[in-house]
């Protein structure tokens, strides 16, 4: 008899030394590396349940009272499967920290439920290298059974593998996060970089140009004055009527060329701005008083709706000056006498201001708008091309931005965004 028993001590001590070396095994061979984690848990479970040979395995994460269910032996159905710890046998083992093995819950309904249908519960809790419980591999059986030391001992090889799996993947995930903002962050770097190297790079062209400018206008201007001085005295004489309309014609183109030549001038020099803290709102009514005494405005209606709020900006006065002239010129030749132009300070924006100017003229055609801006173009006969190149100069001087929007239902708009003095 005594033989017996020793020879079936020997097949239970084989069985256990087979399934310790199959344990190993399978946990040599998982590598959650060359996969998704959730194939990798998978793994686990099955191999659990196997080696073990119970009903049931599922890897489970814990967190705030719930667990949820990452991998299962079984299948579970689609969906995630989250579910309350309070009560449960996996909550126990949240609690005490350390293994549960249950024969049978009926007998021990003090370390909680199971799962419908099952009589024996183990329970192991998967802890990180730095010691704090993530979540559980739970194990269940349909049938009351015993869970020997070294069932338990496989199932922590397993539990250890799966949290440090998990682990290692949240922290991947995590660095994967901190490379997208690092990567964004620089993207945002980069262009910021380059925006500044293209505004020093047109800085330098403009002085380049400026000075060349400068000396071209310089050597134009003084043949230029010695030709309308010698026209002007012709004007004194008397002349036959056709002698006097060439002398006007030529005198006006005369003049013409002049106001071309200090507009290039004006275009080409780099804008130093005398910069001063100015009210919006009383800026815009200061210089209304002016604009009214316009030959273009005489018969105008300009209608100015002025910020709720007071808004300062950091500005130049006498070239934010020539900006509002010159965009409330064109308003007025773009409008009929009855017509009305809004001029409108709109402060929604927090770190930034923005004024309108609206019209109800004529709409500009797509194709005519994108070139507003460009130096030397003009839709006006006698127009030199340069009113709103020096505007928007003026206006990306100021750190701000120039819009223009154009439709036949709702007019022209010419928008100047200019940033708030904080």
């Amino acid at each position: 008899m005594s033989k017996i028993i020793e020879e079936h001590n020997v097949s239970l001590q084989n069985q256990l030394w087979q399934r310790e070396r199959l344990a190993m095994a399978l946990l040599s061979s998982l590598n959650y590396r060359t996969g998704e984690l959730k194939g990798y848990l998978h793994n686990i479970a099955c191999g659990v349940s196997e080696l073990i040979e119970v009903d049931w395995s599922v890897v489970t994460l814990c967190q705030e009272g719930f667990e949820t269910v990452l991998a299962s032996s079984i299948d579970m159905g689609e969906g995630e499967h989250i579910y309350s710890l309070h009560g449960s046998l996996t909550g126990t083992v949240i609690h005490i920290g350390h293994s549960l093995a249950v024969e049978d819950v009926k007998k021990y309904p003090e370390y909680g439920e199971a799962p419908e249908g099952y009589c024996s519960y183990l329970g192991i809790p998967l802890r990180t290298a730095e010691g704090k419980i993530i979540g559980t591999i739970c194990s269940f059986h349909r049938e009351p059974r015993k869970f020997s030391k070294a069932e338990i001992q496989i199932v922590e090889l397993f539990a250890e593998r799966a949290a440090t799996a998990i682990d290692h993947y949240h922290l991947y995930q995590q660095q994967c996060q901190f490379n997208q903002v690092l990567e964004a962050e620089v993207e945002k770097r980069t262009a910021q970089l380059r925006a500044a190297q293209a505004k020093l790079i047109e800085q330098e062209r403009l002085a380049v140009i400026g000075e060349f400018a400068a000396m071209i206008v310089h050597e134009i201007r003084n043949p230029l004055t010695t030709i309308m001085m010698g026209l002007k005295y012709f004007k004194k004489t008397i002349l036959p009527e056709p002698a006097q309309e060439r002398l006007s014609l030529a005198l006006g183109e005369a003049y013409r060329l002049e106001r071309l030549l200090s507009e290039i001038l004006l275009y080409a020099k780099p804008q130093v701005l005398q910069l001063c803290a100015l009210d919006v709102n009383e800026f815009i009514r200061e210089l209304l008083v002016q604009i009214h005494e316009m030959p273009e405005a005489l018969e105008r209606k300009i209608e100015f709706i002025p910020a709720s709020r007071t808004i300062k900006i950091l500005g130049d006065k006498d070239k934010l000056k020539q900006v509002f002239i010159n965009i409330i010129r064109n308003a007025c030749e773009a409008v009929s006498p009855a017509d009305v132009i809004t001029w409108k300070v709109d402060s929604s924006l927090v770190d930034k201001v923005c004024i309108h100017v609206h019209n109800v003229g004529d709409p500009i055609p797509q194709e005519v708008l994108s070139k507003l801006t460009q130096p030397f173009f003009s839709t006006k006969p006698s127009g030199t091309g340069l009113g709103l190149a020096i505007t928007k100069r003026i206006v990306n001087a100021h750190d701000g931005e120039l819009f223009i929007q154009s439709d036949a239902v709702t007019g022209t708009t010419v928008s100047i965004q200019l940033p708030v003095a904080l």
